[in-house]
């Protein structure tokens, strides 16, 4: 609390010189009964970056919705260019210059890059037919700016799902608002990405527009926004200066209470191998090989593109193999269906939630238990009373909020329905557990909740492959590292001898990155 008067006394100071662009103040808003925001507010400055921080459930995209008119506010009031507005609808919202990239893309894969930018806008000629020529151009000189290289004709399902990010992005700025809100931009992106994004951040500040910014990611926090405003339980916490806080501060705002360890390994000694795979090759995958034990985490780290989760994919039987072994406690299996992987033993969950891992119609419970249903059968009917119990066991294990397990997932945080996702996969009781990004789009508090709950599993034997773009989650979760470039398996370092830069190095290439596969290899089996 004496960190948080500091940075409100401080605040308060800066405040005189800066330019208000929005206020949201005293925003209350219940979905049937249950109470999601009590009291929420927001300040965006000109020129500056707002950081909106908080657990997941917290608010925060509930808040934006009602900004640019997707849900309406029960009581509060918005004040925008320093008059009252009510925006009934997100078009109103845009039209007046405040526009929001969403954490979930929302474009269309069957249109082109130009087409989806300007969609519902397309610049036309005298005569209303469509300027194609002008629609382009447009289009290219905003990807330039954001350093993409692909041509605005490409088609947008050609593109990976970072490139999709950046064409949400480059939509955004089409606009040319005065305030975007940036929902967890940087998810999907690889470390060129964001750093384009970044820069396209600080031409916008330099123009007097004010960015709302919400991320897990602390490094990006103080890395790239000028000050921060934490939502507890959908309560305004406080506002404060970057400069005048430290990680632990911060993490302690948003959770109301310390993390210790953010990442709490488990040491064990490792069993025998559970899962091998022998010169794997198919779609951007080349001649790969690792092992995993029981009772192991094996990272996977690597650039964007270096073919991490095409492997995984290959290894779930989700993709088509050209050749290769893959041997299961001893056993060579031939997964070419994903029902076949998971009949194996099996689970890989998929850095796309939305996309493949979740159905978003459902409920809590049916998604939950879509995996592991023959669990619950008795003579062809479901026990619906041992399918319920088994999920309130998963929903409370990972603190998943939800007001009912019979709650449709799509009405759920982000967060939450990473949670169910990887509960999923879980409830499968697999012998190999495949986590593509498991904690994107995770708040530091639920991160910790997860990793409890894998190092449960880990405990009794499970044998655990962490695919991740975050290195300190690599570092701080796993037993053993292989690092990934081009489709190939480069290098591998045990828990002791790797680092941030060991891994860099390897990802790039770098002849410094000495310990390579085959000089390991004898070491680790």
């Amino acid at each position: 609390m004496f960190a948080l008067c500091k940075c409100d006394s401080l605040l308060r100071r800066a405040v005189l010189i800066m330019e208000t662009l929005l206020t949201l103040n005293g925003i209350d808003k219940s979905f049937s009964g249950v109470q999601a925001l009590q009291g929420a507010g927001l300040t965006v400055y000109a020129g500056q970056v707002m950081a909106l921080m908080g657990e997941n459930g917290a608010g925060k995209s509930t808040l934006m919705k009602i900004l640019t008119g997707i849900y309406q506010r029960d009581a509060g009031s918005i004040e925008y260019l320093g008059k009252s507005v009510h925006f009934a609808n997100p078009k109103a919202s845009q039209e007046a210059g405040v526009s929001i990239i969403h954490q979930e893309l929302n474009i269309l894969s069957n249109l082109s890059i130009a087409e989806n930018i300007f969609l519902g806008r397309e610049f036309t000629h005298a005569w209303g037919s469509i300027d194609w020529n002008k629609m382009y151009l447009e289009a290219d000189k905003l990807l330039a700016r954001l350093g993409i290289k692909h041509s605005s004709k490409q088609l947008v399902g050609e593109l990976s799902i970072g490139e999709r990010q950046m064409v949400e992005i480059a939509k955004a700025l089409s606009f040319e608002s005065q305030v975007i809100v940036m929902d967890e931009p940087t998810d999907a992106l690889s470390d060129t990405e964001t750093e384009a994004l970044f820069a396209v951040i600080r031409e916008l500040k330099a123009q007097g527009r004010g960015i709302v910014y919400i991320s897990h990611r602390l490094q990006e926090i103080f890395q790239i926004c000028d000050y921060v405003t934490v939502l507890r339980d959908g309560q305004w916490i406080g506002e404060c200066a970057v400069a005048d806080l430290n990680e632990t501060q911060l993490i302690e705002m948003m959770v109301g209470r310390s993390l210790e360890e953010q990442y709490p390994h488990l040491e064990q000694e490792r069993g025998a191998i559970c899962l091998e795979i022998k010169e794997l090759s198919g779609c951007g995958v080349q001649k790969a090989s690792l092992t995993v034990h029981h009772g192991e985490i094996l990272g996977v780290s690597g650039l964007m593109g270096a073919g991490r989760s095409e492997l995984m994919k290959l290894i779930y039987g989700a993709l088509p193999r050209s050749s290769g072994e893959i041997w299961l406690n001893g056993k060579r299996i031939k997964p070419k269906t994903p029902a076949q992987g998971l009949a194996c033993g099996i689970v890989y969950i998929s850095e796309d939630r939305k996309g493949d891992g979740l159905v978003l119609s459902m409920s809590v419970k049916e998604n939950m238990s879509l995996s592991s249903l023959k669990r619950f059968e008795r003579w062809g009917k479901i026990i619906k009373h041992n399918e319920l119990l088994n999920v309130q066991d998963f929903v409370d294990w990972f603190a998943i909020k939800t007001p009912s397990v019979d709650k449709i997932i799509a009405e759920l945080s982000g967060g939450n329905q990473q949670k169910v996702a990887i509960a999923k996969g879980l409830m499968c009781r697999p012998q190999v557990l495949i986590l593509d990004e498991p904690t994107r789009g995770v708040d530091v508090g639920a991160k910790k909740e997860i990793y409890q709950l894998i190092n449960r599993f880990k405990a009794e034997g499970l044998s655990v492959i962490l695919v991740s773009s975050d290195m300190p989650e690599v570092l701080g979760m796993s037993d053993r590292i292989i690092v990934m470039k081009e489709g190939s398996v480069m290098s591998e370092f045990s828990r002791t001898e790797a680092s941030q830069e060991k891994l860099l190095a390897a990802a790039l290439g770098r002849q410094d990155a000495s310990h390579t596969i085959l000089a390991q290899t004898a070491q680790h089996q």
